[in-house]
């Protein structure tokens, strides 16, 4: 199981870079930067690339909406360029009050945009001429679209991989069998391991059935708040108002991706109270109506033996990758959690 960090979009970044360097030395493997309607992560990722090293870069995520499909795959090039090959693209949808509201893009058919956005970015770094008939996509422009005058152009440069790695985001049932089938890597939200598999399993399933081999096993990638150490509880506790505002804030009544994936980890009074509440405005009282065992599965905050128990439970589940919201306020404190992370990862 590798060990990752995110670096989100609420400030610090200089600090979280500069960080880096002890973190890579702790045995850090990756890094994944945060979008949504912030800075751009593109920028954020070029600069890592230049003051690390090894540590793998992930976008996290990029979203399939705001930018074209052959723009997407020049930009996950070009990171791949100047990072020597250390680039993995993470997409997802993002949701329409984001793409519809921040962006002024109609928010349809995310599943078929994004098998044909992955579909165009392989073409673009095996240095294909791209023609893509698709139903979302079409390339060139045809005649009665535009001038007339588009053609089909490859790449001018050679990537350093012609397969950069994909990743998607994704948590319901057919966003989760794509990435079974035709990506590297899936990243879920709020991973519960105890209840993945009659979350997921089925999708997972039918996705697999028709994965290329060539991508090799799927990748899993979770997120979590991380802090090794005793007397945690309320570091611990504090990941319910980050819960509270996805489960409750993160979309609209009758359409919040976050909501329905918690009604299908089996909490449906706890979903509908929460989103209740926090739509009112009574934040602390969402925050509080999270079920504690749900604060308690999605997190690797506390002592050394529970974050064991806590990390086995998720490589049962098939987590390769936990990617780690490392909370102590304290620099040596999360050098120091990282360092046990990849200790208590390698005995499994």
């Amino acid at each position: 199981m590798r060990i990752g960090m995110r670096v989100g979009y609420s400030g610090g970044f200089r600090e979280a870079a500069e960080e880096l360097a002890d973190l890579e030395k702790a045995g850090l493997d990756m890094v994944s930067i945060a979008e949504a309607y912030s800075f751009d992560a593109v920028s954020q990722l070029g600069y890592l690339a230049a003051v690390t090293d090894r540590l793998e870069l992930t976008s996290g995520i990029l979203q399939a909406f705001t930018r074209t499909p052959t723009l997407t795959a020049m930009t996950a090039a070009g990171l791949d360029h100047v990072s020597g090959g250390r680039f993995t693209l993470g997409l997802g949808a993002s949701g329409p009050q984001v793409v519809e509201g921040f962006h002024g893009v109609p928010y349809d058919a995310p599943l078929g945009r994004i098998r044909e956005i992955v579909d165009i970015c392989r073409m673009v770094w095996r240095r294909e001429r791209v023609e893509y008939p698709g139903r979302y996509y079409t390339l060139p422009l045809p005649p009665e679209q535009g001038t007339g005058l588009g053609k089909p152009l490859k790449l001018i440069n050679t990537p350093v991989r012609e397969r950069i790695p994909v990743t998607l985001a994704a948590i319901g049932p057919r966003n989760v069998e794509l990435a079974a089938e035709i990506a590297e890597g899936w990243e879920p939200i709020f991973f519960h391991p105890g209840r993945a598999a009659e979350t997921w399993g089925a999708a997972l399933a039918a996705g697999r059935a028709r994965r290329d081999p060539a991508l090799g096993p799927l990748q899993v990638l979770v997120g979590a708040p991380c802090a090794v150490g005793e007397g945690l509880e309320e570091l611990r506790d504090a990941a319910r108002h980050q819960l509270a505002l996805y489960i409750g804030g993160m979309g609209a009544r009758g359409k919040n991706f976050y909501n329905e994936l918690t009604v299908r980890y089996g909490f449906p009074e706890a979903a509908a109270r929460v989103q209740d509440l926090y739509l009112d405005g009574r934040k602390e009282e969402a925050a509080a109506a999270v079920p504690q065992e749900l604060v308690d599965a999605t997190s690797l905050v506390g002592p050394a033996g529970w974050v064991a128990e806590r990390l086995a439970a998720m490589a049962e589940a098939g987590v390769t990758t936990v990617v780690a919201h490392l909370v102590q306020a304290d620099r040596e404190d999360r050098l120091r959690t990282v360092e046990q992370l990849k200790n208590l990862a390698a005995d499994l």
